[in-house]
């Protein structure tokens, strides 16, 4: 049964949203965990379909990692949960599946998303091994890194210029193709596995999501509420939501107890979770007041700092991915030397153009008087 993450009405007369303007949700699901290792199958009550091997591209079950140098650094257990690993080098391939599935039940033979990149990529990478006709709608000004990745696997790809806000809905007029777009409730039961996977690694003080449309965050924060409620957990980490400030809609609605308005043309480097007007915002909002959690926007110097950091702790993500640990000035002050934090890195950064660098010459002969 599908209810609205913002009105809790019961809604089953659409697939993406409520009348109220709510993105529509599955309800909490009961059950236990099986000890059999892999997510899809030690979880299989908390999920909406029962994954094969053939479904699957080997998503999910990505590494926890203690980042050392940011943990001596800011005096905290910092942890990073490393979704770069997954099947397209971010975490959009844990919802896609399920999306894909949803999509082959109710009959589809099209699919398609809007994206800025990473979305796009996931869909067109399992829309192809599925056999399905994808189409994805991108920004026009999507990096040239990620529009090279979605076009491998062989979609329609439609660059679209105007108000990338505007398009999400848009896209959900069209009848005959399923959309597995940001907060698609589908979509949201794969991110739960995230949630999953650090609850049975780590009792976390923190979790910090980088946030963009709020399917990611609304996803964690689902599958901490469902091992509540099943008595699996006694306990949920204090969340937080983090934008870059040259676009932080959800953040700027937090912060001045209003509904989420339209920002207007973003200006960040962290182009992933750049979108002016979040459909799940709304939601991100209220589950942060209702379970005390909080906001952060951070500097664009800050977000490109945090991302060399992270490197040096050993992952190369995407600048939208190094937002959390942007955040962690603004943080450190409520938090202690026991406090066991999780930074989501959501992204690769072979994504995205490098920066530029300057190297060292020498000559082969000369090598000895370079080092």
């Amino acid at each position: 049964m599908t209810r609205c993450a913002l009105c809790d009405k019961i809604d089953t007369s659409n697939e993406y949203r409520c009348s109220c303007g709510g993105p529509l949700q599955l309800d909490h699901f009961k059950g236990y965990i099986k000890k059999e290792g892999k997510i899809w199958s030690s979880h299989r009550d908390f999920f909406p379909y029962n994954l094969s091997k053939e479904d699957s591209l080997g998503e999910g079950n990505t590494p926890l990692i203690r980042a050392k140098r940011l943990s001596a650094k800011f005096g905290i257990n910092l942890y990073l949960k490393n979704e770069t690993v997954n099947p397209t080098w971010s975490f959009k391939d844990r919802g896609t599946i399920l999306g894909i599935k949803r999509a082959l039940e109710l009959g589809y033979d099209k699919i398609g998303t809007v994206s800025t990149g990473n979305m796009a990529a996931s869909v067109a990478c399992y829309g192809a091994y599925h056999g399905l006709r994808t189409i994805v709608l991108v920004s026009s000004d999507i990096p040239e890194g990620k529009l090279g990745q979605i076009s491998l696997y062989g979609p329609e790809i439609i660059a679209v210029d105007g108000d990338y806000g505007e398009l999400y809905h848009q896209s959900l007029n069209i009848d005959d193709i399923y959309f597995i777009n940001s907060d698609n409730p589908y979509r949201i039961e794969g991110y739960k596995s995230m949630a999953f996977e650090i609850a049975s690694e780590l009792d976390a003080s923190h979790v910090i999501i980088p946030t963009s449309s709020g399917g990611l965050f609304r996803g964690i924060v689902k599958g901490y509420e469902e091992l509540i409620q099943n008595d699996i957990i006694d306990h949920i980490p204090r969340f937080i939501a983090v934008q870059g400030e040259g676009c932080s809609p959800t953040h700027r609605a937090f912060s001045e107890g209003e509904p989420v308005k339209h920002w207007g043309c973003p200006n960040t480097i962290a182009k992933a979770i750049s979108n002016p007007f979040p459909p799940s915002g709304d939601v991100v909002v209220k589950k942060l007041k209702e379970l005390k959690g909080t906001s952060v926007a951070v500097k664009e110097d800050d977000i490109l700092e945090a991302q060399k950091s992270i490197a040096r702790d050993g992952i190369y993500c995407q600048p939208a991915s190094a937002v959390g640990v942007a955040a962690l000035p603004h943080l450190i002050k409520d938090m202690d030397r026991s406090s066991k934090v999780v930074s989501l890195v959501t992204g690769s950064g072979i994504k995205v153009k490098a920066p530029s660098v300057k190297v060292k010459t020498a000559d082969i002969n000369k090598l000895k008087e370079k080092m």
